[in-house]
């Protein structure tokens, strides 16, 4: 069922590759979200920690621009956040007290104020919510940012905007808060990178190589519910190397992560932040449904297709469509 599944989401963007942009039930590379939840946090109790929210985050975050290789995501960082996106994974460039935000070597026509401005107004419109921020220097390794860090949260956000604290919060503690996951030296600004239980296996050397790197996406969420959960969990999906791309990786890693959290009878259950590139508003609002025990209807509302019949009428179509499209047998 999960096997056949991945392979109609696989269907679906081979026949998107041919107009563009695709948009499927877990890969989206459109420019905005097919939909938009953004406040999903309010129904969370005020006293469960974070580390055992199960939310969506993006790898990446403000990777945009740059080519094939360095492009991680399409949607802007307001239609991240309001698609339901709450871990963001910042890499900012430090020169000369600047930040600039880059992934690698490619500069993403943003700078760190952007981000801080774009957070602070959605949680002034949303004080429901809370967002997970990772804080990395990229590119210029100076290994001395914290000073620039806090003139620029002076500048563009304020103070009060932050958890000030390395302990894990409340959903009530974090409401209306920026929770700050410090990947770089100096004083405590909020939670220490390094204190989350990750998996980050990013470097994917071909497309021949995903099935090892679902493998390790797929036994840090299995351990995630049975895990620390003082902790808070956190697995990437994304990867990418010379012969496998953000997008090449994405658009086979996401197929098979939809089947897997489709496949899971329990949804009330901890699966911790999970990362990916170029994600769709589906699996978006599928990982959120975790939180929740009535999810289980709200999802066989939103997608009727469960039955193995349906999914054999479902490939059946799309292979004709792909054989009149490309005159190829599949």
């Amino acid at each position: 069922m999960q096997k056949m599944l991945t392979e109609v989401i696989v269907l679906l963007g081979v026949i998107g590759l041919s107009h563009g942009a695709i948009q499927r039930l877990d890969y989206d590379d459109t420019p905005n979200p097919e939909f938009l939840n953004p406040s999903w946090m309010a129904s969370i109790p005020d006293d469960q920690p974070l580390s055992e929210v199960t939310m969506p985050g993006t790898h990446n975050t403000m990777a945009l621009y740059g080519g094939v290789y360095a492009e991680c995501q399409t949607w802007s960082l307001a239609s991240q956040l309001q698609a339901g996106v709450r871990f963001l994974d910042v890499r900012v460039r430090h020169v000369k007290g600047n930040l600039t935000i880059h992934h690698g070597v490619s500069y993403q026509r943003a700078h760190f104020g952007h981000v801080l401005e774009g957070v602070a107004d959605f949680l002034q419109e949303y004080p429901s919510e809370t967002v997970l921020m990772r804080i990395k220097e990229e590119l210029s390794e100076t290994y001395d940012i914290y000073g620039a860090v806090v003139d620029y949260i002076h500048r563009y956000a304020h103070w009060d905007l932050l958890w000030h604290s390395r302990l894990v919060p409340t959903m009530g503690e974090a409401r209306g808060k920026l929770v700050i996951l410090q990947d770089f030296s100096g004083p405590d600004l909020g939670m220490r990178y390094g204190s989350l239980d990750i998996a980050d296996d990013w470097k994917v050397p071909t497309i021949m190589h995903v099935e090892e790197k679902w493998q390790s996406i797929y036994e840090h969420l299995e351990a995630a519910p049975e895990g620390n959960k003082a902790q808070i969990f956190l697995t990437f999906s994304s990867g990418a190397g010379v012969f496998a791309y953000p997008r090449a990786v994405a658009q086979r890693i996401n197929a098979q992560l939809y089947g897997y959290l489709r496949a899971k009878n329990d949804l009330n259950q901890r699966l911790g932040i999970i990362c990916m590139d170029f994600p769709a508003a589906p699996i978006i609002q599928m990982i959120i449904d975790f939180q929740f025990e009535e999810a289980t209807k709200r999802r066989q509302a939103f997608n009727p297709a469960l039955s193995k019949g349906s999914l054999k009428y479902a490939m059946s179509s799309l292979r004709k469509k792909m054989d009149k499209r490309f005159n190829i047998n599949i």
